[in-house]
């Protein structure tokens, strides 16, 4: 069953497995598009569900959020060193503490800094980071992304 508006089922977070990369590919590329519009599609969906089997599960700490019975993964998060490359949610369980509870087990793994980018426009994610004390750092021009979209380094450091 569908996680559906105003439940308060907590989301289970667990570590990733090669069998996730399919719904990770469906969260991010739905998450992308609900969130990001302006961002130009360069992959294809099959392009994507390669590169998060090929690179992202295999090079990262990868976590997923699920929620509802039978249990669907609504989020997930990716870390590289001490780099959060990515965490995304599901549009339709946004604001329910799913991406709080990721985050909160990227802490976990990296509990003395994190960095991250977020795209300049992305203002609802760049609130969520500085609700969860991060401070942005360099702003770029977007040279440093395929998108070519202006982002904003953010940092956090364990208090």
């Amino acid at each position: 069953m569908p996680l559906h508006p105003g439940s308060a089922a907590t989301p289970r977070v667990r570590e990733a497995t090669p069998a996730d990369g399919e719904a990770i590919t469906a969260v991010f590329l739905a998450s992308r598009a609900a969130a990001m519009p302006y961002l130009p599609r360069l992959h294809s969906d099959e392009e994507t569900r390669a590169w998060i089997d090929a690179v992202v599960l295999p090079g990262s700490a990868v976590w997923v959020a699920e929620s509802g019975d039978p249990a669907e993964v609504v989020g997930f998060a990716a870390l590289d060193g001490t780099v959060l490359d990515h965490l995304y949610l599901r549009p339709d369980v946004r604001r329910r503490g799913i991406g709080s509870a990721l985050l909160e087990a990227v802490r976990e793994a990296s509990p003395e800094r994190l960095s991250l980018h977020v795209f300049q426009r992305n203002a609802d994610a760049r609130a969520f980071y500085e609700r969860h004390g991060f401070t942005a750092g360099a702003f770029d021009d977007g040279s440093r992304n395929e998108e070519n979209e202006p982002d904003v380094t953010y940092h956090w450091t364990a208090g």
